[in-house]
This record gives structure tokens, sequence and C-alpha cells, in this order.
């Protein structure tokens, strides 16, 4: 099947195509709204769906040249039904049921954190199953023991903030510019971190559960009594606390699980001292690790055309759209057989 894939759940307008038949991207297109969100500190809902409306159907035409086809040539669109924001997840439902109708061809909406975890295989080296997904954004950080295509389970997720919302957030008290995770990231480079130390969140206990809250507030405590010449080396401790803690938990579950393959996704997947100390971990103990690339870390149509396209082969389609702020990842099923 060509799919149409179609991502809206926050402030990214992602817009992609997918040949099943030639296991093939024929198009990506993607807009950020980061610059509009910036002067607000954080995702304003309203804009968010008004500049999906205004950005999608350019988008969409923009994707339809550069795969060098015709709107009549798609076989199926696939769009994020949830989780995210409800307005900006409308965009998308009511514009592919909209060019489904046009074109006689079947819709599907997919969950958006089952898109993260298949990103990975829109690359040339891909994973084989089993294999253990670590999910870390910034509304997430989960660990998944994906089995097969559609059989997941849930092994361990933050009991309070994400990963990339202890980044996030940390920026912000330093005054870094929107959005602040990547921003912190870099200051950090210039950093040493041994000057500052930051827990290791629920290290010290069994389980696959993550907490960030804690080492939130000791971060903010820090920055209080700091220069911001000090800034570099706070950001450094508590980007290797938090990198630290993300490693030794997915190593845990390597070893629970048995699975030699881990997969790193979602848009904290893209930090580089992740990535690093990961490679170098993996050489070292003997497992693989595999990344989508940093563009399809970050949220993009490509990863719901592909799960898309692997859904509508399989005879799956929507016949009514519910859309899900909130759709986890262990009631997949169970939630869109409610549709």
């Amino acid at each position: 099947m060509i799919v149409l894939g179609i991502e809206s759940s926050c402030d990214e307008t992602g817009v992609a195509i997918y040949d099943g038949a030639e296991q093939k991207l024929l198009a990506h297109q993607l807009y950020s709204q980061i610059a509009l969100h910036a002067q607000y500190g954080g995702v304003v809902p309203e804009l968010a769906s008004r500049d999906h409306i205004r950005k999608l159907p350019l988008l969409v035409n923009a994707a339809i040249e550069e795969a060098g086809i015709n709107l009549q040539d798609l076989e199926g669109i696939a769009f994020t039904r949830g989780p995210g924001l409800i307005g900006a997840l409308m965009v998308a439902a009511t514009y592919a049921q909209g060019l489904g109708l046009a074109l006689d061809i079947p819709i599907l909406g997919v969950n958006h954190m089952e898109a993260h975890l298949m990103a990975v295989m829109l690359e040339e080296q891909k994973p084989e199953y089993p294999f253990v997904t670590l999910l870390v954004s910034g509304g997430h950080t989960q660990l998944v023991l994906v089995r097969d295509f559609g059989n997941y389970e849930l092994l361990g997720e933050s009991l309070d903030d994400a990963v990339g919302e202890a980044f996030d957030k940390t920026a912000k008290i330093m005054g870094l510019p929107y959005p602040g995770g990547p921003e912190l990231a870099k200051l950090a480079e210039a950093g040493d971190p041994s000057r500052y130390h930051f827990p290791r969140p629920m290290l010290n206990r069994p389980g696959l559960e993550f907490s960030f809250s804690g080492i939130k507030t000791k971060a903010l405590l820090t920055i209080e009594e700091a220069t911001e010449a000090d800034y570099p080396d706070i950001a450094a401790a508590f980007q290797e606390a938090l990198v630290d803690t993300l490693i030794q938990k997915s190593l845990r579950a390597l070893k629970r699980t048995g699975a030699k393959n881990l997969v790193v996704s979602g848009g904290v997947g893209a930090n580089k001292h992740l990535r690093s100390e990961l490679k170098r971990l993996s050489e070292e103990k003997g497992f693989q690790v595999y990344f989508p690339r940093s563009e399809f870390c970050t949220d993009n149509g490509a990863m719901v055309a592909y799960l898309g396209c692997e859904r509508l082969s399989r005879g799956e389609q929507s016949e009514s759209v519910k859309l899900l702020a909130r759709w986890p990842i262990d009631q997949l099923t169970e939630r869109a057989s409610k549709e």
C-alpha cells in the first residue's frame, strides 16, 4: 500500500508517504511550531491547533510532489489518534476523514507511542524481535518489551515527570531558550560533570520504574545557589545523572527479559551523550543498540505512515474516530476495540 501519514499530536505538523510494497519512504515533510510557542515558554494548545490547520494542506501537497505521485495513487491514510492535545489531534483526524471519503480509501487512527516504537523500522539496520525500547520524550519515559509487531509489554515507566520534562524545566530555570532540553544538552558539552553531584533516582530500588521530580528539585536548589558561570557544570552533572539512570534501567530491562537488542526512541533519544554512552556500553557488554535518525526521534509523519501501512495492510481501518488525549501503550488493543 501507498499510505499517507499525518502527525499533529502537539506542536509539529508532520506528513509523509510510505510505499509498503517497496518498503520505502517516498516523502517526508515537517513543520515545527517552535518559533510560535517560544514567546510563551511552552505549547499553547489553541495556537497549535490553528497552525496545524494552516500548514497541513500545504505539507500534504508538498509531500505528494516530493513523492512524484498523484493524490489518486494513495491507497490509505493514517493519522495520530492519540495520545496528544485533542484540538491538535482533531485537525489531522478531520482532514484524513475528508480526504479518505473523497478518494474512497481506508483511514486508520494510530497510537502515537506505538509509532515511536516502530520508528526504528524506517532505518536500513533494523533490530530483530524481541527487543527492548527505551521510549524517552517530554511526555513519556517508558521501557517496553517488543516481542513482535503489535505485541508489547510495558516493563516500567516514570512515576512522575518524564525525563524530557525534567530537561526542559531545568533549562527553563536556567533561563535557556525554548525548547530547553536540547539547549541544556548543548550547554553541558562545555561543562565539567564531576564538579556537582546529582542523585540517580530509584537506581537503589529493584524494578524498572523511573522518577525525576526529585532530581529536578535538586537542580532548582543548586541553581539558586550558583552563578551563570556555574551553569555549564551544573548542566553537565545534571545530564550525566539522567543519562546514567536511563542507561542502568535499560541494562536491567535487557537482563530481565533476556533480549539482546535495545532501541532508543522519542525526542530525548537524539541526546548525543545518551547515544555515545549506549554505543560504548553495547560494545563492552555485548548487546546491540539501535536509534532512529534524529529527525525521526521527535514527532514526525514518517513513523505514522509506516505504522499505518503495517496496520492497514493487515485489514485494519477506522469506521469512526474517537480521539484519545490519553492512550497508554498497554491499553492499545483495548482502547482501539472501543472506537
